[in-house]
């Protein structure tokens, strides 16, 4: 048949390749850094469109409550102006977070960190506050998404603010190995 594809000594220097990149497919860890990657960035999606949600009904409230000011009303309702900062402010905290998010590292696949950190059980414990942070996320969403700002003021966003907040704490303190 020929020696051209020889898989012994082929497959040999491939995973030699591979092994010298820090870098084997079938590693378990691996697959989770990818995972995780991945998850962070349909969390940070899913933040996406919850901000642009709130920045849409923000842009609806001061159309209907704030008008061009008249002879008659010089003055913009002192309350319609504290809700669309609110919504303002609140577009605002999501987008930090979907930053946050965006930024979060993964454990690097080197020498140091295999030899003084479990990489794979970091990264299971990693997943976990992950699968927590598309739960979040997704309830944020599903609070903001299709809501008028009546809606998505009287739900009162901060609980769920702070509870994303203190999961990606939780996500660098496993990453710090605390």
């Amino acid at each position: 048949m020929g020696s051209f594809y020889d898989e012994g000594p082929l497959r040999h220097a491939a995973i030699n390749l591979f092994y010298g990149w820090g870098y084997n497919f079938y590693r378990q860890e691996n697959q989770l850094r990818a995972d995780d990657q991945l998850v962070r960035a349909k969390v940070s999606w899913l933040l996406g469109r919850a901000r642009t949600a709130v920045e849409r009904a923000e842009s609806d409230w001061r159309r209907e409550k704030l008008p061009a000011p008249s002879r008659a009303k010089p003055f913009p309702d002192p309350d319609a102006v504290a809700a669309a900062q609110a919504l303002e402010r609140l577009a605002h905290e999501i987008g930090m977070l979907k930053g946050r998010i965006e930024a979060q590292p993964v454990p690097e696949n080197d020498r140091m960190t295999q030899r003084y950190r479990q990489e794979a059980a970091t990264l299971q414990a990693l997943g976990e506050r992950d699968a927590l942070l598309v739960g979040q996320a997704d309830l944020l969403r599903s609070l903001t998404e299709d809501h008028a700002a009546e809606a998505i003021l009287a739900a009162n966003l901060a609980e769920g603010l702070s509870a994303i907040a203190a999961t990606l704490h939780d996500r660098q303190a496993i990453l710090q190995g605390h």
